[in-house]
């Protein structure tokens, strides 16, 4: 794309409000800048970047059209499946795929989910695939309720909040983005090398890029979309990529998510 030409022909639009979910760089100030200051060249547009506490509510402002699109997780995708349209999907170390890892700490004698009985357990997010789902879906599978087998649980409303409440003692294990453990264990060793990976999930799809129903197909959205797909085809997009480790983006796969979509079912009457 010839960021130039395409800033100018676009030039006076509205701009595009773009929402984040609480996931462990969206305090980072220098990769928002990058990230607002690659969208607007390749756009045209002036760039909102909307975040918020939790999944829900950036869920709930898309889903209203509040949003032009949002980086959400695949878990609300696949509940507001009716109401979304996926608009790009993530790729890390070439692949539009992540896992959830169950953590605890570095030196702890635990070897599968059974041994964690009695734990305060941290979830990410009620609406987070990696951070809740995916445990609370292996429990089920193992006839267990997260309510009794726990002494308790907390969300910590960040994945970085898992690691740190498992490395700190906080709880004694967590349910984490396996992208975001293996990123935080280069950015934050001393840190991240308190907890150790218990079990590793099967490979799920990223947490994709979408857009409302009602947005899907505006200039905002395709503008936003072709920035993402082309985002590593400039400086200023490989900037942003080597900030957040990722590959690139790719255009939608509804087949990535097919096995999210497998665990809402069984789980469906037990949420």
């Amino acid at each position: 794309m010839a960021f130039g030409s395409s800033k100018a022909s676009r030039a006076g639009l509205p701009a595009i409000r773009f929402g984040l979910t609480p996931v462990f760089l969206n305090n980072d100030i220098q990769l928002l800048d990058a990230l607002k200051l690659y969208l607007e060249a390749a756009t045209g547009h002036s760039v909102d970047l909307v975040t918020r506490r939790t999944y829900q509510e950036v869920t709930s402002l898309l889903v209203s059209g509040q949003l032009d699109a949002a980086w959400i997780c695949g878990y609300p995708y696949i509940q507001y499946r009716d109401d979304l349209e996926l608009v790009a999907i993530p790729a890390w170390n070439g692949k539009p795929y992540y896992q959830s890892y169950l953590i605890v700490a570095a030196d702890r004698d635990a070897e599968t989910v059974l041994d964690l009985r009695g734990d305060i357990h941290a979830f990410s997010d009620p609406d987070s695939n990696s951070g809740f789902l995916v445990t609370r879906t292996l429990m089920f599978e193992h006839g267990l309720d997260p309510e009794t087998f726990f002494r308790k649980t907390l969300f910590t409303y960040g994945h970085r909040n898992v690691i740190r409440a498992v490395a700190s003692s906080l709880a004694q294990s967590g349910s984490v983005d396996g992208y975001v453990w293996e990123v935080m264990l280069e950015l934050e060793p001393a840190l991240v090398s308190q907890t150790r990976v218990l079990r590793r999930s099967k490979w799920l799809g990223f947490p994709p890029i979408a857009t409302s129903r009602k947005m899907a197909g505006t200039e905002k959205a395709l503008a936003l979309q072709e920035a993402l797909v082309d985002m590593g085809s400039s400086p200023q997009g490989r900037k942003v990529l080597d900030l957040l480790r990722l590959t690139g983006f790719e255009m939608p796969q509804e087949k990535a998510f097919e096995g999210i979509a497998g665990m809402v079912a069984r789980l469906r009457g037990v949420l």
